[in-house]
């Protein structure tokens, strides 16, 4: 069993998320015999398998705790990083304009904690696949540890290596790169992207966007987009309905373009 268990109860295996109080969240995989401990008190594995989700649970010490089924969202969210990881209201927008689902190959390069790649590696389901390249040793590490924890390793091809050197792969469907320095390796885009496939990165500043759009445009890429994702929560108290007093609101700019196979004319 998984995290991706959609029967009605919890089952040995599944991980599971229990919420106390003030949507505080604790992340577990249910293994009979075991206990979960934490400071509102314990809970033994055993009165948790079985459960309906949405069962209102009691610690030995008489907190309560809700038996969740944990979203994709969650998961991203608190997954072990030791970088930035892009927020789910960033991945929502990428992976709809990219068009990553069932089947897809998705190439990406700049795995990082792998938020995105759990994304796409849930996505594009058993008959799709990621190949997903990161330069540095522990941060793939991490990331193929996060993977495991959420039982999406199998679909995904953990790289090592410098993309300035180029990717082995060719013809993917969607290529995403979260590097600094994206427009140094569009050449290197180019030659392992479909025409007409889906090209999109994620950047902090202007000035790096512009220098990635005038990449693109060098290297045949046509109908270019650059937006930013804002975000904003409301306290739900239906008697005083108001913004919460903070929000997430930029995060990163995101830069969308297809290849085409010659220059379109200019605007």
């Amino acid at each position: 069993m998984t995290w991706k268990n959609y029967e009605a109860i919890a089952r040995d295996g599944d991980l599971v998320q229990l919420l106390g109080s003030r949507h505080k969240s604790h992340f577990l995989k249910l293994k009979a015999g075991a206990l979960f401990q934490t400071h509102r008190g314990e809970l033994r594995h055993d009165e948790m398998i079985g459960k309906p989700w949405g069962s209102r649970l009691y610690s030995h010490t008489g907190n309560p705790f809700f038996l969740m089924r944990p979203g994709l969202a969650d998961l991203i969210t608190n997954i072990k990083r030791n970088t930035q990881i892009i927020y789910p209201k960033d991945i929502g927008y990428i992976v709809m304009v990219m068009g990553i689902g069932p089947g897809v190959h998705v190439l990406e390069a700049g795995t990082g904690s792998g938020a995105l790649t759990t994304a796409f590696a849930f996505l594009v389901g058993d008959t799709g696949k990621v190949t997903s390249y990161e330069a540095r040793e522990q941060m793939q590490n991490l990331a193929r540890n996060n993977l495991r924890q959420v039982d999406l390793l199998g679909r995904v091809d953990l790289k090592s290596g410098d993309v300035a050197d180029g990717f082995e792969e060719r013809d993917v469907d969607a290529l995403f790169l979260d590097l600094p320095n994206p427009y140094d390796v569009i050449p290197q885009v180019k030659a392992s992207l479909k025409l007409g496939g889906f090209f999109g990165t994620i950047l902090p500043t202007a000035n790096q966007v512009s220098k990635t759009l005038a990449a693109l445009r060098a290297n045949d890429f046509a109908f270019m987009e650059v937006c930013e994702i804002m975000l904003r929560f409301y306290k739900p108290d239906w008697d005083r309905l108001r913004p919460t007093d903070r929000m997430v609101a930029h995060t990163g700019y995101l830069v969308f373009s297809r290849s085409v196979m010659e220059k379109p004319d200019e605007d």
